[in-house]
C-alpha cells in the first residue's frame, strides 16, 4: 500500500457549490448540485465526476498500455452518460462510457485496449451495483 498523503482539499462556497483544490498541482475544480437535485447545474456534480473519473481512468490506463506496446492513442476521446436511480436513496445506477479510438488499430491492439479498459482502477473500485457499460467505436 502506498504512503497516505492529502490528495485534495475542498471548501463549501454556498448555494450548493464546492471548490476543490488538487494539493500537488493547485488545480481547482468546482462542483455544483445538478438541476434535478436543487442545484444550478453550472459545474460538474459530484456524481458527474465519478463518471468522468471512470472515462478518464479508462483512457489513461489504455494509454499506459499503449505506450508500452508502441500504439498511438493520441486524439482518442470518450463520451459519458450517467443515469441516476429513480428510487431512494439517490445514487448512480449506470455509467456508460463510449470510447472513440483510432480505426487503424489492429485487431490484436483493439483486443488489448478493450481488456485494459475493463480493468482500470476506477472500474474495479466502483460499487458492483453500478452498471458499467463500455462501448468501443473505431473511426
Amino acid at each position: 500500500m502506498s504512503t497516505p498523503h492529502t490528495t485534495a482539499t475542498a471548501r463549501y462556497e454556498g448555494h450548493l457549490r464546492t471548490e476543490a483544490t488538487h494539493t500537488a498541482s493547485g488545480t481547482i475544480i468546482q462542483t455544483d448540485a445538478p438541476v434535478d437535485n436543487h442545484g444550478r447545474g453550472e459545474a460538474f456534480s459530484p456524481t458527474d465526476l465519478v463518471g468522468t473519473a471512470l472515462g478518464t481512468c479508462i483512457l489513461t490506463t489504455m494509454a499506459i498500455v499503449a505506450e508500452r506496446h508502441q500504439v498511438d492513442l493520441v486524439g482518442s476521446t470518450f463520451t459519458m452518460e450517467k443515469i441516476m436511480s429513480s428510487d431512494a436513496p439517490r445514487r448512480i445506477a449506470q455509467l456508460t462510457v463510449e470510447l472513440h479510438l483510432p480505426a487503424a488499430l489492429s485487431p490484436a491492439n483493439r483486443a488489448l485496449m478493450e481488456r485494459t479498459a475493463h480493468t482500470c482502477p476506477v472500474a474495479l473500485s466502483l460499487n458492483p451495483e453500478i452498471k458499467q457499460e463500455v462501448r468501443f467505436v473505431y473511426a
